[in-house]
């Protein structure tokens, strides 16, 4: 096949990661849509549109912020993004708590410009990057965000069996499992081997805020229970 032939082929709506993108980019632009109308929107209104914002960052942050959070390549990009993302949230407080229009239209704007930003970024910077990590399941990861953008649950299972994964494809999926964790919550990693790098990885991104149990510990199979702790202050 043509190189000519190949971008083709990418570029049509049957191929399998594009139309996962146009599923993001189109909660993104229906969001950006609905917050132009807050301003004079009533009370109700723009406290139900503030909890689609939210869901929003849940869904992004458990999705495709967890899995770029492993990757060397990715890994300060997503720090900056859940920095942004936190910043909106405190914009999404601020348009909530307005007392009256023109609070409300002034605290839209500040939104407006932050959300845009952030949207803007995760894009053009963080889906393309997504698309060239090895391992990341881009259309299963906007099939999830869909999930949770509209309020459902995502089922998971409590044990992470990476053996059949080739080696530089494990960590997307061991680090997304992870980002769905609650405090106290575990998982088991089964792998072929020794999981110490993956360990250097987590120390690296989740500094404090897990365990890390042997549960079986070779010659032919690992078994590690990942648990989310609390930070300690």
């Amino acid at each position: 096949m043509s190189p000519a032939a190949e971008v083709f082929i990418q570029s049509t709506d049957t191929d399998p990661e594009m139309k996962a993108q146009a599923v993001i980019e189109q909660a993104h632009a229906q969001l950006l849509e609905q917050l132009e109308a807050a301003p004079t929107a009533k009370e109700g209104s723009t406290t139900r549109f503030a909890e689609r914002l939210y869901r929003c960052l849940a869904a992004t942050d458990l999705t495709l912020y967890a899995a770029a959070s492993g990757a060397a390549e990715t890994r300060l990009l997503v720090r900056a993004l859940r920095a942004g993302a936190r910043t909106v949230g405190e914009q999404i407080d601020a348009l909530t708590s307005a007392s009256d229009e023109p609070a409300r239209a002034d605290a839209s704007r500040t939104l407006t410009g932050g959300l845009t930003l952030l949207l803007n970024t995760e894009r053009n910077v963080l889906l393309p990057a997504l698309q060239a990590l090895p391992g990341v399941d881009l259309p299963a990861l906007a099939e999830d965000f869909t999930t949770v953008l509209n309020g459902g649950e995502l089922q998971d299972s409590t044990v992470v069996d990476v053996r059949e994964i080739p080696h530089g494809r494990r960590h997307p999926r061991i680090f997304t499992r992870f980002a769905r964790l609650a405090e106290r919550e575990s998982f088991v990693l089964v792998n072929n081997h020794d999981p110490k790098p993956l360990r250097r990885e987590f120390e690296a991104t989740h500094p404090g805020a897990f365990a890390w149990e042997y549960v079986e510990s070779g010659p032919e199979q690992w078994q590690v229970r990942i648990t989310r702790v609390a930070k300690s202050a």
